[in-house]
């Protein structure tokens, strides 16, 4: 008698994950490939693009020649993860990744509102676990920026890896990138201002 295995989660490869974008089984859908599961994204609100835009014009005036400022563009973490940053930092030109995205990021941003778990969880485990060694959100709940340093081995997360060193900061306190030490950025100019009720 044949012994049947116990069923198991088939996981996804980035070969079977184009596939079936190819095939069109995304359209219309945001979604990345996260540890060989595919994870649909809430819709865009205008805000979030805004905010991602934003960030990558004031990136852009610190990260100048020899590095790429990039906006919602896949990063390939391995055969079963290719999430897609609101922005992130490489280096090189636009011609080093026409034909294969980049595989390290110096700092990875990610705008949270609807999605602040996520980020703070799934994301930021991930982040470490490939290695990089800056994350930041831009928490819109709170109008916060929390920055995500020094990843390391972590059981309790849930990729197995986290960050040692997180911190929380305001629209009045200023950021340096581990990649630009000498940058001194405005949380400020990062975190979109309240709009006045009055």
């Amino acid at each position: 008698m044949t012994q049947l295995a116990e069923p198991h989660t088939m996981l996804w490869t980035k070969d079977l994950y184009y596939a079936a974008a190819d095939g069109g089984a995304f359209d219309q859908k945001r979604v990345e490939l996260i540890e060989g599961e595919i994870i649909e994204m809430s819709p865009m609100s205008s805000k979030h693009g805004m905010v991602i835009h934003r960030v990558q014009k004031v990136l852009e005036r610190v990260f100048s020649d020899g590095y790429l400022v990039v906006a919602q563009t896949p990063l390939d973490l391995g055969d079963v993860s290719e999430p897609q940053p609101d922005v992130m930092i490489c280096t090189g030109t636009e011609n080093d990744y026409m034909d294969l995205p980049p595989t390290h990021a110096l700092l990875v941003v990610e705008i949270a509102d609807s999605s602040l778990r996520y980020d703070r969880g799934q994301k930021a485990s991930l982040y470490a676990k490939a290695g990089i060694e800056d994350y930041w959100i831009i928490n819109l709940k709170d109008g916060t920026l929390e920055v995500y340093r020094t990843p390391m081995a972590t059981p309790t997360q849930p990729h197995s890896h986290g960050y040692k060193v997180v911190s929380s900061l305001k629209a009045q306190d200023y950021v340096s990138p581990l990649a630009a030490p000498e940058a001194q950025i405005s949380v400020g100019a990062l975190i979109p201002t309240p709009r006045s009720t009055v």
